[in-house]
């Protein structure tokens, strides 16, 4: 059962995740593929706002997805975008990536492949994942100009979307064990967390919303890393 304490630390870990960047033209969108087909949507909105000339969906499947969406996530977000009008040659897909490295890397590969001179990336991901992503993208792609973005919308509204608390809490909660340890490997930029926010991460973890964490062992989970 969710607590009162354990929404609040959820909230913590949401609003931390948020980069608020605002929406300016850039060279490319990136939709970072996932389960949700927000991500999708939020896109193609910011495309037919005149924010890129040209859109990347890049992702393979998951356990999360590979019942949803068999044929890769890259492919079921550009079906998405045709079914919203976007035309298909404003649309390139990238099919492999199984993590936000991979995403970064192989789009990255893809539009050199085409010949598209990247200088800006509106980076558009799942609204817990803002941070986490733009810190991905920042070390693997340094020269490039990353505007973050995601659906707007509350964690309240969020989780009705997916229907499911806990699944949500355990992903905020991994996204954050990530941007504590993935900077000493060599994945991502370094972030100033809060000791607040580190701390509503403890407390998530120590009561059991630990199935997206790298390491899931408690208390391994929560002290063996926090920086």
């Amino acid at each position: 059962m969710i607590s009162e304490r354990d929404w609040q630390d959820a909230q913590l870990l949401w609003d931390y995740q948020q980069m608020h960047h605002e929406p300016r033209p850039c060279s490319v969108g990136i939709g970072l593929g996932s389960h949700d087909l927000g991500v999708a949507d939020t896109t193609v909105d910011l495309y037919r706002r005149g924010m890129m000339p040209l859109i990347v969906f890049t992702g393979a499947t998951s356990r999360t997805t590979q019942e949803r969406m068999p044929r890769g996530e890259a492919e079921h977000y550009r079906d998405r975008a045709l079914e919203l009008g976007v035309p298909t040659d404003a649309i390139l897909v990238e099919p492999h990536a199984r993590n936000t490295g991979q995403n970064i890397t192989l789009s990255r590969a893809l539009l050199k492949e085409h010949g598209i001179d990247v200088s800006s990336v509106l980076l558009v991901s799942k609204p817990y994942e803002e941070r986490r992503a733009y810190a991905t993208a920042r070390k693997l792609w340094p020269e490039v100009d990353f505007v973050s973005a995601s659906t707007s919308m509350k964690l309240s509204e969020y989780v009705e979307s997916i229907q499911d608390v806990n699944l949500v809490i355990d992903m905020l909660a991994g996204s954050l064990q990530r941007l504590l340890i993935y900077p000493a490997q060599g994945f991502m930029i370094s972030q100033d967390v809060p000791t607040e926010v580190t701390s509503a991460y403890r407390r998530l973890a120590s009561r059991g919303f630990t199935s997206r964490l790298t390491v899931k062992d408690y208390p391994s989970a929560v002290d063996s890393h926090i920086i």
